[in-house]
């Protein structure tokens, strides 16, 4: 039994896009931090904001409300970024992703948890695991690993590595 799954209760981390409220897993999440600033990375997808440098490391960012197109994430007080582990071919991919808040960890029953609508999202629904209700409220259960295409996903991961060996060489 993982941290995450508890019997048939899954804890999830819940952020708004927009005002849409949205939930990851908590066994992908590393951590959340405050965004900053990113370093852009030329020719990439305009979803991928550029890469942050975390305790040494590169990390790329994406803009999940751009990937959606909802919009560009703005910068504000409570604008942070949720760092995730991703799948790409069996290997793990550390990626940040952008919110405009992030909420709270809460758990849900495996009971509470509902396939998704075929309409009334601004995404395309292979992206959720379901969707959830935590008092009044519906919650879009994120999949993250589905969110973007194997190529995107090497192309983000290739810019992280880039970053990387270009500070290892002004090193």
């Amino acid at each position: 039994m993982t941290t995450e799954t508890m019997g048939n209760t899954t804890q999830y981390l819940s952020f708004q896009l927009a005002d849409e409220l949205f939930a990851l897993n908590i066994g992908k999440v590393r951590e959340v931090i405050e965004f900053t600033s990113v370093t852009r990375i030329p020719q990439t997808p305009d979803f991928m904001r550029g890469v942050i440098n975390l305790r040494g490391g590169v990390v790329p960012v994406v803009d999940l409300k751009e990937k959606f197109g909802m919009g560009k994430t703005e910068k504000n007080i409570n604008t942070c970024v949720i760092i995730t582990e991703i799948s790409i071919s069996d290997e793990s991919v550390v990626l940040g992703t952008m919110a405009d808040a992030v909420d709270e960890v809460f758990d849900l029953a495996t009971e509470q948890v509902r396939p998704a609508p075929r309409i009334g999202t601004h995404l395309n629904t292979k992206f959720l695991h379901g969707m959830g209700k935590k008092d009044d409220e519906f919650i879009l259960l994120l999949d993250i690993d589905k969110v973007f295409s194997l190529g995107e996903l090497e192309q983000v991961a290739a810019a992280g590595k880039g970053a990387r060996d270009e500070e290892s060489i002004t090193s």
